[in-house]
């Protein structure tokens, strides 16, 4: 047995799950997310989910805690939600939004400016004396993860002084410059 698989998935309150036709739609505070699910039994009892395989095949045995640690990530997300915070480190680099646009002036001639997804939250922050940051939130865990690392590929932090775009609290492998 999956060690994730076979643990149960407890349903907080104020969140609804239905299986209809191997497809899963949670419905939550923040938000409701749908997934379609195959080849893997799903059961809802009272407050918790439970996932079972037919049998015994690699297949099975692959999907069975994927499947249950997506189902939680739903859970988890149209509860509490998502959070991932970006620091653009370097001498003028700036990050601002409008509504769904994020406009980031890192260093090349112009400024990039993303639109974002209507499900992401953006908000930047600037504080004297620090680095800017950019929190983007939203009840998708896989969406935001995307958005963030779409973020970070446009200026990755280089090895030598760390500039560029790093999630907060990476830790980023630095090397030694030139020796004289």
């Amino acid at each position: 047995m999956s060690r994730i698989g076979k643990s149960p998935v407890t349903i907080p309150e104020g969140v609804n799950v239905s299986v209809k036709d191997g497809i899963v739609t949670v419905k939550g505070k923040l938000g409701e997310l749908t997934q379609e699910f195959s080849d893997i039994d799903i059961q809802v009892e009272d407050d918790t989910i439970v996932l079972e395989r037919p049998s015994e095949k690699k297949a099975f045995k692959a999907k069975h805690g994927l499947y249950r640690a997506l189902i939680n990530n739903m859970i988890q997300g149209v509860s509490q939600g998502y959070t991932k915070q970006l620091e653009l480190v370097g001498v003028g680099y700036r990050a601002t939004n409008q509504g769904q646009k994020l406009d980031l002036a890192i260093g090349y001639s112009h400024n990039i400016v993303v639109d974002l997804a209507p499900e992401v939250k953006v908000e930047t922050i600037s504080e004297k004396g620090k680095n800017p940051v950019v929190k983007l939130t939203s009840h998708d865990k896989q969406l935001v993860g995307q958005v963030a690392a779409k973020i970070r590929g446009f200026r990755k932090p280089e090895p030598y002084k760390g500039k560029g775009i790093k999630f907060v609290g990476e830790q980023l492998r630095r090397k030694a410059g030139k020796s004289a």
